[in-house]
């Protein structure tokens, strides 16, 4: 979950990540050509709670199942599915849909909140489409959704720009009637 949380990766991508493919040295990740979905190679800088996640993952690894290759895993074997843990987290979450019976959202629905978190951080979105391995601007654009939040974010951003500029011309005006008023003294 940290893993999708905070790279926007594909469900696949990351239940087939091996150890291999991680540096913990030099703090990235890469997902090698022909093992994404659009085949397509990519890199993956680790900081923060990723990394810290990564080294507990290959500590626990080291210590259970020194033999084990994949990153993420259950008792040393790689993990194929995870709909049953998936549907009892989204109960004990609250997140569970009773009337439907089945959790409200999909484990998809968090590579969507990777890219928004990774935009609304201010990475640059050519940034945020190599790390997720969007291709397509159409098809990153499916997943950085505009929510109401984000308007009000704008608003605010808007009125802090506007209130800078009006103060900058402030400055000039009064700067500007200084220096007349000094050139008449003078």
């Amino acid at each position: 979950m940290t893993f999708a949380y905070n790279t926007g990766c594909r469900k696949g991508e990351i239940l087939a990540l091996g150890w291999e493919q991680v540096d913990l040295f030099t703090n990235v990740v890469r997902l090698n050509p022909g093992e994404t979905k659009n085949d397509d190679g990519r890199v993956i800088a680790l900081a923060g709670e990723l990394f810290s996640m990564l080294i507990m993952q290959r500590q626990i690894r080291d210590q259970l199942w020194p033999d084990c290759p994949w990153v993420f895993f259950r008792y040393g074997r790689r993990i194929k599915s995870f709909r049953r843990a998936w549907e009892e987290a989204s109960k004990r979450a609250g997140l569970w849909d009773a009337e439907r019976d089945r959790p409200r959202y999909i484990f998809h629905d968090v590579r969507r909140t990777g890219a928004r978190n990774l935009v609304r951080a201010g990475v640059p979105e050519a940034v945020v489409m190599s790390i997720g391995g969007w291709r397509a601007r159409s098809i990153f654009d499916r997943y950085n959704i505009v929510s109401e939040r984000d308007l009000h974010d704008a608003a605010a951003k808007l009125e802090e720009y506007i209130g800078k500029v009006e103060s900058a011309r402030d400055k000039d005006k009064t700067r500007t009637t200084r220096i007349n008023d000094d050139l008449l003294l003078s």
